[in-house]
């Protein structure tokens, strides 16, 4: 089963769209950075484990790796930059929404899919259909989480 490394914020637009639960029959393998996990999602997100999300720990040349990328890009956050340091340990894609670390990502080989792509995946597993699907992007938008909605339902529609 393939692996991919996820930073917080694609799993916060699936709790949004009631879908998040979801991602874990999916036929990938998730883990997020120790440090983001105790950091960003553990006070409220400590289920997320027992569903299925790993725990991943850097080893002392990733973290190395980790200050690096912070010092050299600007926009992605610190933990954002251990999920890409992660991503570049295991040598796996990498789940994002974040434009800045998307960029940087991408300046460092690092294949990145989004949202988009998870739920689109929920739908060709046969997890959601479309109907549910563009719920679940409505609730999204609702809660004010930032997609290019345009590009996203007509993508689900073409599938």
């Amino acid at each position: 089963m393939q692996l991919l490394i996820s930073d917080a914020n694609i799993l916060i637009d699936l709790e949004e769209g009631q879908i998040l639960e979801l991602l874990f029959h999916l036929p990938y393998q998730f883990k997020v950075p120790d440090i983001l996990f105790e950091e960003e999602l553990k006070a409220h997100h400590a289920h997320l484990a027992g569903l299925g999300l790993q725990i991943g720990e850097l080893t002392a040349e990733t973290m190395m790796d980790a200050f690096a990328l912070i010092q050299q890009y600007g926009g992605p956050s610190r933990n954002d930059c251990f999920a890409l340091a992660l991503a570049r340990q295991e040598q796996c894609p990498l789940l994002t929404g974040d434009k800045a670390l998307r960029k940087a990502a991408e300046s460092e080989s690092v294949m990145v899919k989004g949202t988009l792509w998870v739920v689109e995946q929920m739908v060709q597993q046969n997890l959601l259909d479309k109907i549910e699907a563009h719920r679940a992007y409505d609730r999204m938008e609702q809660a004010g989480r930032r997609l290019p909605w345009a590009m996203a339902r007509q993508r689900l529609d073409n599938l």
